[in-house]
């Protein structure tokens, strides 16, 4: 799976909601979740109670090391570096996903199992978890899971969290100033205005110099 074939198989869902963690803009997925409260003012258009509420949820810890880690790596296969744009990890993907999850709490579960069974996987091929094999292992189990309908039915859990996985990840990346720059979204700008056309002029009965 490269770039631009994971983006087309992402079909970019949104997530409902409109908050952007500032972490994930400045692109620091190392950043500690403290860090990020301590870094993070209140975003615009963010009423107070919001804003309370974001930094509260912004002190829980939900992933442990290793689930983020786990995380970290997922994303990036699903959202890789290249030549034009920088990677998941990079835009600040995997503190997002760990936003979400405290955010919506019914991401918890299919998340954490998730996890859980992509080390099982892994463990039962490999004799390691996930984080720990080569990319080829890597890539191996993530190839019978990120296609729905080509996956065997065995493998229907695993198909569920990788969609999971690579929505929250599209969503992620897209909102950052990363993900942004990639699409080549500027914004609304003024277009240039060289006055009344003379056919409108000439339409009233002007001839443009009166």
């Amino acid at each position: 799976m490269n770039r631009r074939e994971s983006i087309k198989a992402i079909g970019l869902t949104t997530v409902g909601t409109g908050l952007l963690l500032e972490s994930c803009r400045q692109g620091d997925a190392n950043k500690t979740v403290e860090e990020s409260v301590q870094n993070s003012g209140k975003l615009p258009g963010v009423q107070e109670f919001e804003h309370a509420r974001n930094t509260e949820l912004n002190k829980e810890r939900f992933f442990s090391e290793h689930e983020m880690a786990t995380i970290t790596v997922l994303a990036d296969i699903i959202i890789p570096k290249d030549d034009f744009s920088e990677s998941a990890s990079k835009a600040g993907v995997p503190a997002f996903i760990e936003f979400m999850v405290k955010d919506i709490p019914d991401y918890k579960l299919p998340m954490r199992g998730g996890l859980k069974w992509l080390d099982v996987q892994c463990l039962k091929r490999f004799n390691k978890p996930f984080v720990e094999c080569s990319e080829r292992d890597r890539l191996t189990l993530i190839d019978e899971i990120a296609y729905p309908l080509k996956a065997r039915p065995e493998m229907q859990q695993g198909v569920a969290f990788f969609s999971l996985m690579r929505n929250l990840t599209a969503s992620g990346f897209f909102t950052s100033e990363i993900g942004v720059k990639d699409i080549g979204y500027v914004g609304n700008r003024p277009g240039p205005w060289d006055g009344v056309p003379e056919d409108v002029w000439r339409q009233y009965g002007f001839t443009g110099n009166d």
